[in-house]
């Protein structure tokens, strides 16, 4: 959490510096090539790039570090379930078997890769939007690009209150250790740390609630949503750099859109 009790990053970077509804607009176009492809030559480029995007953006290594390990987790903990539940969608695909072990195929287990990298390699835009934009300007970025601005001051508040939320869940979360319900390794028990999460959960929604509903109460005796436009105090212009990269984006996006019209196969397998 930054100083300014957000997610965003403060630093300056070309990342940092870019208008925000650029940012946006290439995190779109970045999520529909990812999604587009089924393809692990796509994914290598795509993660290749990401990986020198992010560093550029100067964002803190534990930072990027922490979020790689869960999507890690995600996609460790996604193999083995689709392991376990379609072992022969690979050869579906494919069309091929070649039986690796018992009835695991490597078929299966390149789609398995591929598409942990399909994850993987979103990641990085993911990871530049939240920490590089400022929620203010985040918010009237998408009031920009034609978001109501009700729902972009929506995105702001989320931006702004995971932090707060984080930080009361540690709070609760020593309250609770102090009286004996831990939810850490020092409770050897799996489900009395399951019980003890729950104790904290509950204080936890009341307290968010009890937040939001004093938000909605400062929020309405401003007068929020009266009016049909708004202005907005943190609005970035546009500069001949971000037009540029607003071309490049776009030009780079359909090279991969004619790529796939004209790939018929709908998932890469050299073998």
């Amino acid at each position: 959490m930054s100083s300014f009790g957000t997610l965003y990053v403060d630093s300056d970077s070309f990342f940092h510096r870019m208008e925000p509804s650029l940012k946006v607009l290439i995190f779109a176009l970045w999520s529909i090539v990812v999604f587009m492809f089924l393809d692990l030559r796509i994914n290598l480029i795509l993660l290749g790039m990401g990986a020198l995007f992010l560093f550029f953006s100067k964002i803190p290594a534990r930072i990027i570090r922490n979020l790689f390990i869960v999507v890690i987790l995600f996609n460790l903990t996604n193999a083995v379930f689709i392991y376990l539940i379609t072992p022969d969608y690979g050869t579906t695909l494919t069309g091929k078997s070649t039986v690796l072990l018992y009835n695991l195929t490597l078929e299966t287990v390149f789609y398995i890769v591929t598409l942990s990298l399909k994850y993987l390699s979103l990641l990085p835009m993911v990871i530049i939007l939240i920490f590089t934009t400022h929620p203010s300007r985040f918010a009237s970025s998408l009031s920009k690009l034609g978001v109501p601005y009700k729902w972009a001051y929506t995105f702001n508040i989320i931006f702004r209150y995971i932090p707060d939320i984080q930080h009361e869940f540690k709070t609760i979360a020593n309250a609770q250790a102090a009286r004996g319900l831990s939810i850490k390794k020092d409770e050897r028990s799996l489900l009395k740390r399951i019980r003890n999460l729950f104790n904290i959960t509950i204080p936890l929604i009341n307290s968010a609630l009890a937040r939001i509903d004093k938000v909605t109460n400062a929020m309405d005796l401003r007068g929020f949503g009266k009016h049909q436009k708004r202005t907005w105090y943190s609005l970035t212009p546009m500069r001949k750099v971000d037009y540029a990269v607003a071309v490049l984006a776009l030009t780079v996006f359909a090279l991969f859109l004619y790529f796939r019209i004209t790939t018929t196969e709908k998932f890469w397998y050299p073998f």
